[in-house]
């Protein structure tokens, strides 16, 4: 859209720092994108959106994401050079700059270090319920951009803290889920697992043939065949599941049945 600044610049930063805040703001546009296409697809009905944000209409959550993926960037400045000193506060990996420039951030060197990029999403023992918001460069600098003003329009804040508050939010006070910034990253890293690895355990029946009776005289056996059932499992990325589908009616052939299909998703 004409006059609208979708990349947002970078202060102070070396080659190194820049290629990872450039990664992580692309990625957060990412985790917003996947987000919000959700919600426009299923509104406020899908189980996901329920556990997050209740029984709340759709429209604030949409716009906090959308404003994230389209939203005009003009004035924001994301800075490495520790400006106000608060990166030698030791575990400090970044800080919004408030009464010093209100649409400026600056991201300390734990960040660089600490921060994982999305394509680990799933790895390294990592759960949507057990790890904080701040493990990925996204959901972090997302956490980030929802303090400056021109984002947020002054909306979204700390109504939750952790895993559990964010639930408990969603059932006591749902109005309050849209905006909360906490609900909106675990939201968002919910949906994305999701799309991610799919396990399918799948309950078959099938004609199991064994061999029995056998003669040594002329070294044959007969067979005979039993009916028995049987209880398999298998990861597939989302983007295959429904393919995965499809090719589970060629079992079919092989006189295999599958009584029933159960997804169950890896990380959450």
């Amino acid at each position: 859209m004409l006059g609208i600044r979708t990349v947002i610049p970078l202060s102070g930063c070396n080659v190194t720092q820049r290629r990872q805040i450039e990664l992580g703001l692309a990625e957060t546009v990412l985790l917003a994108a996947h987000a919000r296409d959700h919600i426009l697809r299923w509104s406020n009905e899908s189980e996901i959106y329920r556990k997050y944000f209740g029984n709340s209409p759709s429209m604030e959550d949409i716009g906090a994401y959308e404003v994230v993926v389209s939203g005009d960037k003009n004035g924001i400045l994301f800075r490495s050079d520790n400006p106000d000193g608060n990166c030698d506060i030791d575990g400090w990996a970044g800080h919004w700059r408030g009464e010093n420039d209100t649409e400026q951030t600056v991201i300390c060197d734990l960040s660089y270090q600490a921060r994982r990029s999305l394509a680990t999403m799933c790895a390294i023992g990592y759960t949507v319920s057990e790890f904080g918001t701040n493990t990925f460069w996204a959901s972090d600098l997302l956490h980030r951009l929802y303090h400056l003003p021109s984002i947020d329009q002054e909306w979204v804040n700390h109504h939750a803290d952790g895993y559990g508050e964010v639930l408990n939010l969603a059932n006591q006070h749902p109005m309050l889920s849209t905006h909360d910034l906490a609900t909106l990253q675990y939201f968002a890293l919910e949906q994305v697992a999701r799309r991610l690895i799919v396990i399918l355990t799948l309950e078959v029946s099938f004609i199991a043939t064994e061999a029995v009776n056998f003669d040594a005289m002329t070294g044959e056996s007969r067979q005979a065949s039993r009916s028995t059932q049987d209880v398999w499992t298998f990861q597939v990325t989302h983007s295959h599941f429904l393919s995965s589908l499809l090719r589970l009616t060629a079992f079919e052939m092989f006189g295999i049945t599958i009584l029933s299909i159960q997804p169950m998703y890896q990380c959450l």
